[in-house]
């Protein structure tokens, strides 16, 4: 439990870090670009070897699928509602929005964790780390951009950090005593949101901010995390 409280304070702060970044520090546009291509290689990768890979090992290719589609689906269905149902804009729909961007990353940590050590972990966490700096910037900029007070923007980031890592330690905590079969099928639940989320939110900012690199730099991302999951179960 103390490794999972130490992952979730970590994983967490990143996104209080990348705030502050992208309220008070500035880097050029298409250099976020690039970090953000980078950190969404890198967690694609991560969710594919550290969630899918290991749920097929130890269940079927079958359900493996309809774990992953199914994800991706609820992933994309919520994403929908909360653009109809509040809009980004408003303060309730921009909580909604970035706290359901960052859920399946936090539910996959916190099952991954359940019977693993550090090193079976590292990949998937360090991924989400490297992940949450340069997205909770580049939002956080924005929301500034866009006439919210700083104070606002931290507020609203910090109740994120809140809710994220009581999805993390929860996803632990309910599921610590479930089946493997029932954790492969939530594992590849929470890579299939993962992966929508990346398709949906990730990407597409990556594109607009440095549509050059952005190929190489997710390409990079991928490369690191395959290096980190090798050095961790090396």
């Amino acid at each position: 439990m103390m490794m999972t409280l130490i992952v979730v304070l970590v994983v967490s702060g990143a996104l209080l870090a990348g705030a502050a970044w992208g309220l008070f520090g500035r880097l050029h546009e298409r250099t976020e670009g690039f970090l953000v291509a980078l950190a969404g290689g890198a967690l694609l990768l991560s969710a594919v070897s550290e969630l899918i890979v290991p749920s097929i090992e130890r269940g079927s290719l079958w359900s493996a699928t309809l774990g992953v589609a199914a994800g991706a689906i609820v992933f994309t269905l919520a994403d929908y509602w909360i653009d109809v149902k509040w809009g980004r804009e408003s303060g309730g729909g921009l909580l909604a929005a970035i706290t359901l961007d960052g859920m399946p990353e936090n539910l996959a940590l916190g099952v991954a964790l359940i019977g693993a050590g550090a090193p079976e972990v590292a990949a998937l966490a360090g991924s989400i780390l490297l992940s949450n700096l340069p997205e909770a910037a580049g939002s956080a900029r924005q929301m500034a951009d866009d006439g919210r007070s700083k104070g606002r923007v931290l507020a609203l980031w910090g109740a994120t950090a809140v809710l994220l890592s009581l999805c993390t330690i929860g996803g632990y905590t309910l599921l610590e005593t479930a089946g493997e079969e029932v954790l492969a099928t939530i594992r590849c639940f929470a890579a299939g949101a993962v992966i929508a989320s990346l398709a949906v939110e990730v990407f597409p900012q990556a594109y607009r901010e440095d549509r050059h690199w952005s190929g190489v730099a997710t390409a990079i991302g991928v490369i690191l995390a395959l290096a980190l999951d090798t050095m961790s179960n090396g």
